[in-house]
């Protein structure tokens, strides 16, 4: 698909000009920069900015840390409580990280939800997509990782449980889970593993995130409307559109300025309020805590895994047909990854000619369904595994895959959408009236028209 239709960057110094031809870094920044964008984003568009600053903050305050923390089962625990209490700022930086990756989830989460509202995962978006679900298990992966490193009792334990479960894999489980470990359990092997891959990951998921911005180049950004950017002619273009910067560099930082407050008083005032008490006690293999929980936002997955136990009937009918080996436990572990990966499918799943469910009647009460039901799994997830909750885990485990694999489907046969605005201008100017719509103003760089234009 073509981009949209834009001016692009001209270098005018000789510097500029030689610069250009051998390594074309300026015309690229310039290019994102500049990049034309739907005119008519609203609030929710806030979060790739925040992701993107939170993924760099993780990066930065990760790699100070990793200079005081040395990662061996003896000295672990107490080298974090070295930063804690000697390095100088050690507690603001170990503060920051730490509910830096709640912020990073909280954002992502926003993220998720507002692109299958708004449709941003159908075409010609799909990849775009399927970038976005491939960065998010690579967060998952690095946050648990990230979580074993101080050594705490939770620490200790959520590794021994989460390992566990890729033992439950028919044929390989034991060697992978014994490759995953370095050993038969949880030590200084498995520890030295989760620091190093907990370092990697991120700049995997920078590289990625690099990769995703790239193919806005070509597809170009979502909006309200899911109405594409007309691309007949740049005028039609710029009609519908505005450069990034300023107009929407600026919205954002704003958003920032106000989630950042939010986000230091969380640090300054309540540190270890998303955090478990156990986890400041030292890890011990000969003690168990009493209740076993992962970090707030693994709970969903963690309430998916648990609700399908050995006497669910599709549990006992996998089990029957594949003769013993799809067991409780490996179907839990299925139904686990399966509810991250059925997202991944969204763009097929999702049979409606209209991208944006502003315009579905019928789609919304199911989507509003489903976002009461991730939080309801989210606090399933920290409840102990007993009735009623365990019960109530497995409707809301139902649901979830069954609005993916079941409704998604359905409604894009049954339901009657509203009628679409035919432009983004249009959307524009019903929402701001023409004075918001930025008639007769120049955009930077543009030249004013002559009477005859």
């Amino acid at each position: 698909m073509a981009g949209i239709p834009h001016d692009h960057y001209e270098p005018k110094t000789s510097g500029e000009k030689w610069i250009e031809r051998r390594l074309p870094v300026i015309s690229l920044l310039y290019d994102t920069l500049m990049i034309p964008t739907p005119k008519n984003l609203n609030w929710m568009w806030i979060w790739g900015i925040v992701l993107t600053f939170t993924l760099v903050l993780q990066i930065v305050t990760g790699i100070v840390l990793v200079m005081h923390y040395t990662p061996h089962v003896d000295l672990a625990f107490s080298s974090v409580e070295h930063i804690m209490r000697n390095v100088n700022g050690g507690w603001a930086l170990r503060y920051i990280h730490a509910n830096g990756a709640s912020l990073f989830f909280i954002a992502v989460y926003a993220h998720i939800f507002r692109n299958l509202y708004y449709g941003s995962y159908k075409a010609p978006r799909e990849i775009t997509w399927i970038l976005g679900i491939i960065i998010y298990l690579l967060m998952m992966g690095t946050a648990f990782m990230g979580y074993v490193l101080p050594w705490g009792q939770m620490s200790f334990w959520g590794a021994t449980v989460i390992t566990g479960l890729f033992g439950a894999i028919p044929f390989v489980g034991e060697s992978l889970q014994s490759w995953l470990l370095g050993g038969p359990a949880v030590d200084n092997a498995t520890l030295n593993r989760f620091f190093s891959l907990h370092y990697l990951m991120p700049f995997l998921i920078l590289g990625l995130t690099i990769a995703k911005i790239w193919s806005f180049h070509s597809t170009g950004n979502n909006n309200p409307t899911g109405v594409e950017v007309r691309r007949t002619s740049k005028a039609e273009a710029e009609a519908d559109t505005l450069p990034f910067w300023p107009y929407f560099v600026i919205k954002d930082f704003f958003a920032m300025a106000v989630i950042l407050l939010g986000f230091f008083a969380v640090v300054g005032f309540m540190p270890n309020y998303l955090g478990h008490p156990d986890n400041y006690i030292e890890a011990n293999a000969l003690a168990t805590p009493a209740h076993i929980v992962p970090e707030w936002y693994f709970l969903p997955f963690y309430a998916i895994l648990r609700a399908f136990t050995a006497d669910v009937w599709i549990v006992i009918a996998a089990n029957w047909l594949t003769g013993g080996i799809v067991d409780a436990k490996f179907f839990g572990v299925l139904a686990m990854f399966g509810a991250i990966l059925v997202m991944a499918f969204a763009p097929w799943l999702d049979t409606s000619s209209v991208r944006s469910g502003r315009y579905r009647p019928m789609f919304k009460w199911w989507f509003w369904l489903l976002v009461v039901d991730f939080f309801l799994l989210m606090w399933l997830g920290a409840m102990p595994a007993e009735e009623p909750w365990a019960s109530i885990s497995l409707i809301a485990s139902a649901y979830w895959f069954g609005y993916f694999l079941v409704i998604l489907p359905l409604l894009g046969v049954i339901e009657k959408p509203l009628a679409r605005p035919a432009t983004i201008e249009e959307d524009f100017v019903a929402h701001y009236g023409e004075t918001g719509s930025f008639a007769g103003q120049r955009l930077p760089g543009e030249k004013a028209a002559s009477p005859a234009e």
